[in-house]
């Protein structure tokens, strides 16, 4: 069996580490992949195709004799890249592009919530800065903060959360007039802020049948405390102790349930990974966002954590026998540690080699996100560069483990965050 894994994160390399070890899958491509994916030699492939080459991508599945493609990122899942390998008849893990709007299109998500009764922050959608503007001077002081959100897609970089007037006028200023998030904020939604705290739940699903991953934390913030600019994510943990077995009962029946049956009635049935970003409020969870697909970093806890094989179960989900095939949980956690260049989320140098020392013990992984291979040398091609993964028998093991591993990772200007987990600690 022959598997694609599109994408070139620490996602992708903790997906395709997850086929490779299918003892039927006989080569795993990925594209385009980093030097991590490189160095894994094997059965595991890079190819020199960009993630919304929907062409080049199809041709190459056709041609190879591709069974199975998974879609890591959001960019081809909105290009739809689904639907155009369910066309040719081959079988990719994700949504079609109409089903892909719970993500590419917060105003979709938000009016489909609302249409469906699912839990979220009320809100108010504005194509121009000037109705935006009146509508926060309207508000008291009492009602902020609000968060103002790009409709489209901007690498989970799209938000504010405004804590007063002021610093919401100026968001609106940089999106509507300033256009820092280009084209994907034609539409801002600015919604109430959600109290609570964060958690994401993912599962996988045939669009009727689902199999839930152990439920996981986000740290989005670059500084300690979830303090300074947000990140695409500076570590994860799981399984998150707010999400309580009684929780997890209610975002089942409040929001999974609701989700898969909705979309299957106005005509685009939801299928692959579901990501459910979650605030949790004295036991009431509420829908901070969707994504279409797994998250990252979160991806890089949840998936050393399951107990039977992905592949198995993709499969499954594809074919209409996803209840009948074991996808259990270890009982176990997990915890990643985010290596990222100096600067990040703004401006940073690449191109610094990347030295890792000592041996790396089995239940420590190294999923690499901006890294690449030049003549040999592993080199940092991007603001997040690494993730180092641990499993263990307990939370604070396995943050201990992973933090240990940091110590053998070394570049020049690497900053990562010394507190994941902290919440839960």
């Amino acid at each position: 069996m022959k598997v694609l894994v599109i994408g070139s994160g620490a996602r992708e390399h903790a997906l395709a580490w997850a086929a490779a070890k299918n003892s039927d899958v006989t080569q795993v491509f990925v594209a385009p992949g980093n030097g991590g994916t490189a160095l894994m030699g094997g059965k595991v492939r890079n190819l020199p195709l960009k993630v919304t080459d929907i062409d080049g991508l199809l041709e190459f599945s056709v041609q190879e004799g591709v069974n199975l493609t998974i879609v890591g990122p959001e960019q081809p899942l909105e290009l739809g890249i689904v639907d155009r390998f369910r066309e040719a008849c081959q079988e990719v893990i994700g949504p079609v592009r109409d089903a892909a709007r719970l993500e590419t299109s917060k105003v979709f998500a938000k009016d489909f919530m609302q249409r469906h009764s699912i839990p979220t922050a009320s809100y108010h959608v504005f194509t121009d800065a000037a109705d935006a503007g009146s509508y926060l001077a309207s508000l008291g002081d009492d009602e902020f903060p609000q968060v103002l959100k790009a409709s489209g897609l901007c690498a989970g970089k799209g938000v504010v959360v405004a804590s007063d007037l002021p610093e919401a006028e100026q968001a609106v200023r940089s999106m509507f007039d300033d256009r820092v998030f280009g084209d994907a904020a034609s539409e801002v939604v600015i919604e109430s802020f959600l109290k609570g705290e964060e958690a994401s739940v993912f599962v996988l699903t045939d669009g009727t049948d689902y199999r839930f991953f152990l439920p996981s934390q986000d740290h989005k913030r670059i500084g300690e405390g979830d303090t300074g600019k947000n990140t695409g994510g500076m570590g994860a943990y799981a399984p998150a102790p707010v999400v309580t077995p009684a929780v997890l009962e209610k975002v089942e029946e409040r929001i999974v349930r609701p989700v898969l049956e909705g979309m299957k009635k106005e005509g685009t049935p939801y299928t692959g990974f579901l990501y459910i970003g979650l605030m949790i409020d004295n036991g009431a969870p509420s829908v901070v966002e969707f994504n279409v697909r797994l998250g990252d970093p979160e991806a890089q806890v949840v998936l050393p954590l399951c107990k039977d094989d992905l592949v198995d179960a993709l499969l499954a989900s594809l074919r209409g026998g996803l209840a009948e095939v074991p996808f259990g949980m270890l009982d176990r956690s997990a915890a990643t540690v985010v290596l990222a260049s100096e600067g990040y989320p703004d401006k940073y140098e690449t191109g610094r080699e990347i030295s890792i020392t000592g041996s790396v013990p089995d239940d420590v992984m190294l999923f690499h996100a901006g890294t690449a291979l030049q003549n040999g040398v592993l080199e940092t091609s991007g603001g997040r560069v690494l993730s180092v993964t641990a499993v263990g028998d307990s939370l604070r093991a396995c943050i201990d483990k992973a933090y240990a591993a940091v110590e053998g990772v070394e570049f020049d200007g690497a900053y990562y965050r010394r507190d994941i987990g902290f919440k839960a600690l």
